[in-house]
């Protein structure tokens, strides 16, 4: 079954007070087209997990975005207590020689925040291994997510892509009266042409082998069955897996090459308006099947 590159996925874990999340997108590209946004505390795995991811969307334009959430009662940084009481006994020593009144409690604290080094750091963010196995998990969880949304898509597209298959070989059978009956028309045509040119002789048997002539260029028989080929070919290739994309879009080429001869060789309007149809049903193949995968 085909794949869509168009996909969704996000997921969620916690460990020690942190919420990690993970979101990861999918549209359509020739290539793989992959940007990331990672915390800081993850980056160092950021190859690790391009690898990762790489090697199951496989192609399209990727964009993960990797952030964590902190809980308030972990904050990074806090009071350092031996700066702020320094802080206080400079602003009471410089009271004392300077004769300026010292400040209320609230006054000094108002100062002490816009003061350097007030603040000290808990710790120094790491990552373990063993919180590094749960943003792994998190990631195959969303890119998982991702393909689930991948294969309904695909689902969609080649019930689409098998509608417009069937309903291209229906016109093509229907082309096949106009066909039949285009000779006689042909015929018809040309004698009366002929007629018109009073007093002029012609060779009859000269005439029916230049129509026999002309009627062979105009068939389209062979152009009927290649097509008839690349509209199973193109149903096989559907049912034969993913990363089928760009060899659907080569075939859809050559069915388009078939029925644009058809179409010059068609040389009736009922014929061309057939063609016009089977141009807009492959068109809307066309369209959509850039988003394969």
């Amino acid at each position: 079954m085909i794949l869509s590159m168009t996909g969704y996925g996000k997921a969620s874990a916690e460990y020690n007070n942190r919420k990690i999340h993970v979101e990861i997108k999918s549209l359509n590209s020739k290539a793989l087209d992959f940007s990331t946004r990672i915390a800081p505390i993850y980056r160092e795995k950021e190859m690790e997990i391009r690898k990762m991811v790489s090697n199951v969307l496989e192609r399209g334009k990727i964009d993960l975005n990797v952030w964590v959430e902190k809980e308030t009662e972990s904050v990074g940084a806090t009071i350092n207590p031996d700066v702020v009481r320094n802080y206080v006994r400079q602003l009471r020593d410089i009271s004392a020689t300077t004769g300026i009144e010292v400040p209320s409690p609230a006054e000094i604290w108002q100062i002490l925040v816009r003061l350097p080094e007030l603040t000290q750091s808990n710790s120094v963010e790491e990552l373990c291994d063993e919180e590094w196995e749960v943003v792994k998990d998190t990631i195959n969880r969303a890119v998982e997510a991702l393909m689930d949304f991948r294969r309904q898509e695909g689902e969609a597209l080649a019930v689409k892509f098998n509608k417009n298959i069937d309903t291209i070989e229906s016109l093509l059978a229907s082309i096949e009266p106009f066909e039949q009956s285009r000779v006689q028309k042909i015929r018809k045509r040309l004698e009366e042409r002929l007629a018109e040119l009073k007093g002029v002789d012609y060779d009859k048997n000269r005439l029916e082998q230049e129509l026999i002539f002309y009627i062979e260029k105009l068939d389209i028989n062979e152009e009927k069955q290649r097509l008839t080929n690349h509209l199973n070919y193109f149903r096989e290739t559907m049912a034969s897996g993913h990363g089928q994309g760009k060899k659907l879009g080569f075939i859809a080429q050559e069915m388009g090459r078939e029925i644009n001869t058809t179409g010059s060789k068609s040389n009736q309007a009922e014929m061309q308006n057939i063609v016009v149809k089977m141009k807009d049903e492959l068109e809307q193949i066309k369209e959509q099947v850039l988003n394969v995968m």
